[in-house]
């Protein structure tokens, strides 16, 4: 009896190999290559729904980064003018000192006046500049 089983079973595997050989059907070679099809499809859509995310992510990084950088420079903008027009009111009030009177108050006041207003548009171009 157990030599039949084997037997059997050996019969049984040999049939199956064999059957493992045969080539497909048309049909059923269409419809595995289209279902490879969508399914490739599908894995390629969602890739680049995941670069997209990425390179979304990554394009932020480069925004907000691109925003202090711009800002920084803004602001350093600002201070070299300032500095400027703190050495140009210097100098115009040393050469205030050559005058008396009236003149050199006026002189001095002129000095302040162009200051203040370099300092003003130094300060509106670095807001205006600023993200």
């Amino acid at each position: 009896m157990q030599k039949q089983l084997i037997a059997g079973l050996g019969a049984l595997l040999i049939a199956c190999t064999c059957g493992c050989n045969n080539s497909k059907s048309p049909d059923a070679v269409a419809s595995d290559v289209a279902a490879a099809q969508q399914k490739g499809s599908a894995e390629v859509v969602k890739s680049e729904q995941d670069v997209g995310k990425d390179l979304g992510s990554a394009a932020d990084k480069v925004d907000t980064k691109l925003s202090d950088l711009n800002n920084s420079a803004a602001k350093d903008a600002y201070k070299i003018t300032l500095a400027q027009a703190d050495a140009d009111r210097k100098v115009a009030l040393a050469k205030c000192e050559a005058l008396s009177g009236d003149a050199l108050k006026n002189c001095k006041s002129q000095a302040d006046a162009d200051y203040e207003a370099v300092k003003a548009n130094a300060k509106a171009a670095e807001v205006s500049e600023k993200q």
